[in-house]
């Protein structure tokens, strides 16, 4: 049996490695926490992250890097991105040198202005892995953990790791399209985090369903714009990992990028938001590194700006549109 691994226990991961192991293979999920990963071997559900989930029998829980990632062949990491690099130096020893690599994190380094995907090669660049794919597109763990259909896209340089990833993934309810932009569908993911706060807001403050369509179509514009100055195709912005998420991540309740905005619309504090949360919204820290990057490389991202501002140096949210809204007129 075919060993594939899934580091990171949160809800993504843990859904990724129970698709892996439905579908017959010896699927090992990595758990930074020795109890989480007792508990879901023992119950067979990862009750803080998927309650009410039953994980198929395959699945294979572990807190040891080495046992995880020993002999593997293809390894995901569904680490939140302000850890990668911690965990990537800690796994470095024991990942195979044929694996291919797969991240499924979305978010950008605020240190370096890196992607998850660069992360991981820079930490490895000692032992380097030419096969470094991109999983992303519009999904809810909660939703794709029981089944319902999803779509998403594996990119890669390599198309031979791209249909690889692609076959080890695609079931009947989850479907993967390859991809050859790594660039556009990575900062896609990422970027889209930050649209979602302002989406939020944006419902938060009440001001319609008007002014939400506007946000994220701008939103979109503005993604597309720094993506194209990175080197990205702009048509991938159009494409699942771009528009598909965008819509999703600013539209449902169950965003947890959305849902951040939201509470901020109402008039909360972002640490007391956060202080409360089981899970991470990327787009928070994800705001600064993308504004970072949009001044970088001379990107014009009004709305990312106004959402930093909000986040981080106190600016009250109406005024944040009133300032969105007032700016010099323009062609589209």
């Amino acid at each position: 049996m075919e060993r594939l691994t899934v580091l990171g226990a949160g809800s993504w991961g843990t859904t990724l490695a129970d698709i892996l192991a439905r579908k017959g293979f010896e699927a090992v999920l990595w758990a930074r926490d020795p109890l989480l990963a007792e508990a879901i071997r023992r119950e067979r559900e990862n009750e803080p992250y998927l309650p009410g989930v039953k994980l198929s029998p395959n699945l294979r829980p572990t807190a040891s890097l080495e046992e995880a990632l020993s002999g593997s062949s293809l390894i995901v990491s569904a680490v939140p991105s302000h850890g990668l690099r911690d965990v990537f130096s800690r796994a470095r020893p024991f990942i195979p040198k044929d694996a291919i690599i797969v991240s499924a994190s979305k978010g950008i380094e605020e240190a370096t202005l890196l992607t998850a995907r660069d992360v991981i090669e820079d930490t490895l660049r000692e032992n380097p892995h030419s096969d470094i794919s991109v999983l992303s597109g519009p999904t809810f763990a909660k939703e794709v953990s029981v089944r319902l259909p999803a779509a998403v896209c594996a990119a890669s340089r390599s198309h031979e790791a791209a249909e690889r990833v692609q076959r080890a993934f695609s079931t009947q309810y989850f479907r993967v399209y390859t991809n050859s932009d790594i660039i556009g569908v990575e900062l896609g993911g990422a970027l889209k985090n930050v649209i979602a706060i302002a989406a939020g807001i944006c419902d938060g403050l009440a001001l319609g369903s008007n002014a939400r369509a506007a946000l994220i179509t701008r939103g979109l514009a503005e993604m597309s714009r720094l993506g194209v100055k990175m080197g990205a195709s702009p048509m991938t912005f159009s494409g699942l990992s771009g528009l598909g998420d965008l819509i999703l991540t600013s539209t449902a309740h169950l965003s947890r990028n959305y849902m951040v905005g939201h509470e901020i619309g109402l008039g909360r504090k972002l640490p007391d938001i956060t202080g409360t949360m089981k899970m991470v919204a990327e787009g928070v820290k994800t705001s600064r590194a993308s504004r970072a990057l949009a001044e970088r490389h001379g990107a014009d991202m009004p709305i990312t700006t106004e959402v930093c501002r909000v986040l981080y140096e106190g600016k009250d949210p109406r005024d944040a549109v009133l300032e969105l809204m007032m700016r010099g007129l323009k062609v589209e």
